[in-house]
């Protein structure tokens, strides 16, 4: 049965005949001043610290190994935009084109003066060995050959430049570049992440990390409570002796319910850790409970953890050991 957010008014009063069910319930006088505490006909429920063994509890974000962000290597127009956001794209494939133009025209005359050079040298080295030129003149125009050679290469690097490609197979996550905008070398214009597989990278305290090996199965769940299987993959053989952690990459299996970059929790092992407890029936629906103090009671907000078992429920924050809250069994029912 889903329980409606009820108003402060009749969280109080709630609260209220939780704690003074044995008197029948609150008195108009002690809602209206909550601030004066009333008087308990109960010692309450003891809240007690209990010893249990739970699996590590440990924050990541996932992450691919191979996510880029994709920028322009030279100046100019962007001419065409080929790939869009959420775009399946393989390693190499064409995702903008930049005007080309100049270009074009430098890698036509780079050819043209390099093939001229090649039949210049063929020429000489034939005379050379006739002994009809100087190996001065040799040399020169051996020169002026490796100097067309390499203004063919660099046209031809120029013209490359123009094409901006995908470095690997994924997906393009973002997407800067438009048609008709001028860029400059260096400016973002396409983001590429891996599709897979998903990593986790966690930091393991020392007195729960010995015992970690690669191989190891582990859990991820997510902030929507979506889970799946992970593996750890890699391990440090050190401990960080600033932290005194241990760092620990896992992969995730079957993560087809969570995207890179997702903050999600890491299962895995257990340890021994002492918490504070006290029953279910205690805490509101809204995550309040009545301590009892003295004979007098007051309305708190608790922090709920996990359940420990035995009907009782791990309390993060708003109550300490050794202090008493009101019981739900001298509390009437309420609606």
């Amino acid at each position: 049965m889903t329980v409606a957010r009820l108003p402060r008014r009749r969280v109080v009063a709630a609260a209220c005949a939780l704690a003074l069910g044995s008197i029948g319930a609150c008195s108009p006088r002690a809602a209206a001043n909550p601030g004066r505490p009333a008087k308990a006909d109960s010692a309450g429920v003891l809240v007690d610290t209990l010893t249990v063994r739970a699996p590590l509890q440990l924050p990541a974000q996932l992450y691919v190994e191979h996510d880029a962000l994709i920028v322009a290597r030279s100046a100019g127009t962007v001419d065409a935009v080929l790939a869009d956001l959420g775009t399946r794209v393989a390693g190499g494939s064409l995702l903008a084109q930049l005007e080309n133009a100049e270009q074009e025209l430098a890698v036509a005359q780079a050819e043209a003066t390099y093939e001229n050079a090649g039949r210049l040298v063929n020429r000489a080295r034939l005379m050379t060995k006739a002994g009809g030129v100087t190996v001065a003149d040799s040399e020169q125009v051996e020169f002026q050959y490796r100097q067309a050679e390499i203004a063919r290469r660099k046209a031809r690097r120029d013209l490359e430049l123009t094409r901006i490609a995908a470095p690997f197979a994924g997906v393009v996550t973002a997407r800067y570049a438009r048609p008709g905008r001028f860029v400059s070398a260096g400016d973002t214009l396409f983001r590429v992440t891996e599709a897979g597989p998903l990593l986790a990278r966690v930091r393991i305290p020392e007195g729960s990390a010995t015992g970690v090996r690669v191989g190891d199965r582990a859990t991820v769940a997510g902030i929507g409570g979506a889970t799946a299987p992970a593996t750890v993959l890699n391990a440090s053989p050190a401990f960080d002796p600033a932290s005194g952690t241990r760092e620990v990459v896992l992969r995730v299996a079957g993560g087809a319910a969570f995207l890179p970059g997702a903050s999600v929790t890491v299962q895995m092992g257990e340890q021994r850790r002492h918490v504070v407890a006290v029953p279910r029936e205690t805490v509101t629906s809204e995550g309040f409970v009545v301590v009892v103090e003295n004979g007098r009671t007051s309305l708190r907000p608790v922090t709920l953890g996990a359940d420990v078992g035995g009907g009782r429920v791990e309390i993060l924050s708003g109550l300490a050991a050794g202090e008493r809250v009101a019981s739900a069994g001298t509390a009437p029912a309420t609606r």
